[in-house]
């Protein structure tokens, strides 16, 4: 059987298996490997994420995820006062809800290989004008979130990866390392656009390759059509299948 990937996270996990998402990508890297499951929930930030532990992943699981992605914080820093205040969780907590995540999945499954991803960066200037394309010239003259706070929280992500001797990706960083990631790689200041998702596909794709989920190294499930002999098909299917 086909091992599973679980990407777990927020909306910017929902949204992967759209046109050029950085889910659907991951799934054709894996294709014939191992199966890639989306459980995204838009909106939501870690501390409702627990509320999703023993639904998603039972520790009565007869066939738990090989690997997974923890991709949350975007919500969560959410600023006080604001629009989006519901959202927020302090960062302490963040980081502590993440550890719960971590933990209950390891107790799922203690071989499972688990990346930390932090929240994207924030463009302040994008998420008003996207405000204002939905609201009009009322729209809130103050961001909801601020690039500098999220910062704040990818920083709490990756010292708790660093702890927990978790593998990551400092997304928050790494966007911002190249001139123009606001429009290049942001749809609404938040949310990635398709250059955005495929620096998230490029990253994981190389963190598992780095651990010991490499696409390159596992076989695929069934034999390739190459290999069946057209006179006597089932020699391919015994020699691979039994």
């Amino acid at each position: 059987m086909r091992p599973e990937i679980v990407l777990f996270g927020d909306s910017i996990t929902e949204q992967s298996f759209r046109s050029g998402g950085w889910g659907a990508a991951l799934a054709d890297t894996y294709s014939r490997k191992a199966d890639v499951k989306v459980r995204g929930y838009g909106g939501y930030n870690t501390r409702w994420a627990l509320f999703l532990m023993q639904h998603l992943f039972p520790l009565d699981s007869k066939k738990p995820p090989a690997a997974a992605t923890i991709f949350f914080g975007a919500n969560d820093a959410a600023i006080l006062g604001r629009t989006s205040e519901r959202q927020h969780v302090p960062v302490e907590e963040y980081k502590e809800n993440l550890r719960k995540i971590v933990l209950h999945m390891k107790e799922c499954s203690p071989t499972i290989l688990i990346v930390l991803i932090t929240p994207p960066p924030v463009d302040e200037d994008g998420r008003n004008e996207y405000a204002r394309s939905l609201y009009g010239e009322d729209a809130r003259e103050e961001p909801e979130r601020m690039n500098e706070v999220t910062g704040v929280y990818a920083k709490k992500c990756i010292e708790l990866a660093e702890e927990m001797s978790l593998r990551s990706i400092n997304l928050w960083s790494k966007l911002q390392e190249t001139e123009g990631w606001q429009k290049n790689f942001l749809s609404d200041g938040l949310h990635l656009t398709p250059e955005g998702n495929a620096v998230v596909h490029q990253e994981v794709v190389r963190v598992f390759r780095e651990a010991w989920f490499s696409a390159e190294e596992m076989p695929h499930d069934f034999p390739h059509h190459s290999d069946i002999d057209g006179k006597n098909p089932e020699k391919a299917f015994q020699q691979q299948c039994t």
